[in-house]
């Protein structure tokens, strides 16, 4: 005869398994941005084991992403194919996703990838206040040289999130993961 799970026991097949759903969804590609994982991103925000069941919280990049739908069925795709599942998925639009979520390792994928990764987003209490004109921008370093002699093209590229940009040193362009 088989001795029932401990208390302590199930906590921690439970612990075992979120760990491994973590792991797994550090595979899963942004749609958008194929360089870099869902986790890489910080659109995961939790994944809880409640026994029955997985529950991965994800906060999509924006409430109008038009990818929100596929990284949700890419997450619970890959979960099961795992046997980790039964999971479900719950959308968390509260707090709003920042581009502060962005792992130092996702980061150094978009570099290498070669969209400049974005600054830290600045809280609007700490915006300077215009009185006529535009705020200087920061400078945004190119990713293939590293050179911040650069200039905005546009204000949006292939998504909503990055702008276009062209460095003046060696004259590629290049997107830059706008701060959010």
């Amino acid at each position: 005869m088989t001795q029932p799970a401990t208390r302590a026991g199930r906590a921690e097949q439970q612990a075992t398994r979120a760990s491994r759903a973590w792991d797994v969804l550090g595979g899963v590609l942004d749609p958008e941005v194929p360089a870099l994982s869902v986790r890489d991103l910080g659109i995961v925000r939790d994944v809880i084991d409640h026994g029955d069941e997985l529950e991965v919280v994800l906060t999509p990049t924006y409430s109008g992403c038009p990818a929100t739908e596929v990284i949700e069925q890419s997450c619970l795709a890959a979960i099961n194919a795992e046997g980790l599942g039964p999971v479900r998925a719950t959308l968390q639009r509260s707090p709003a996703w920042t581009t502060d979520w962005i792992t130092q390792e996702g980061r150094r994928k978009l570099n290498d990838y070669g969209i400049a990764p974005p600054g830290p987003a600045m809280p609007e209490a700490e915006q300077p206040i215009r009185v006529f004109g535009r705020r200087r921008e920061p400078d945004v370093a190119c990713p293939r040289c590293a050179s911040l002699h650069t200039e905005k093209l546009a204000a949006f590229s292939s998504t909503a999130c990055k702008a276009m940009y062209r460095c003046l040193s060696c004259r590629e362009p290049f997107e830059h993961f706008k701060p959010i």
